[in-house]
């Protein structure tokens, strides 16, 4: 079993930064790549970005000028570094990872999100 949990969200105003954290723990060693979805009010949830075990990131294309992703110093830890943030962005964050060496069709584990709220 793998747990995963985030940090980091919260309200800010359009303009500002947030970085988002997410840990995971337990059977680590079943993960290769880590990353992040998010879901808005109605809408359906949509894949921001992932970071595979070679270190090589992936961001969606609308957003790669704002967001970027990294892993921390131990393996089972990633960041989403957002900045200039809309109030688009407004969403639950989720944290995901899986098995594969990429998150486009979705995870094996996610955690239970992080609310960002960007006013205008």
């Amino acid at each position: 079993q793998v747990r995963l949990v985030e940090s980091g969200g919260g309200l800010v105003q359009a303009g500002e930064a947030l970085r988002l954290s997410c840990t995971a723990s337990g059977f680590i060693a079943a993960i290769n790549t880590m990353g992040w979805y998010r879901q808005a009010p109605g809408e359906q949830r949509e894949l921001v970005a992932f970071i595979a075990s070679d270190g090589s990131p992936y961001c969606t294309d609308s957003l790669k000028d704002r967001f970027s992703i990294s892993r921390g110093n131990a393996e089972n830890t990633v960041f989403l570094q957002m900045n200039n943030l809309k109030p688009e962005d407004t969403a639950v964050y989720y944290c995901a990872a899986g098995r594969s060496g990429h998150l486009y069709s979705g995870a094996e584990y996610w955690g239970r999100g992080t609310q960002v709220t960007v006013s205008s």
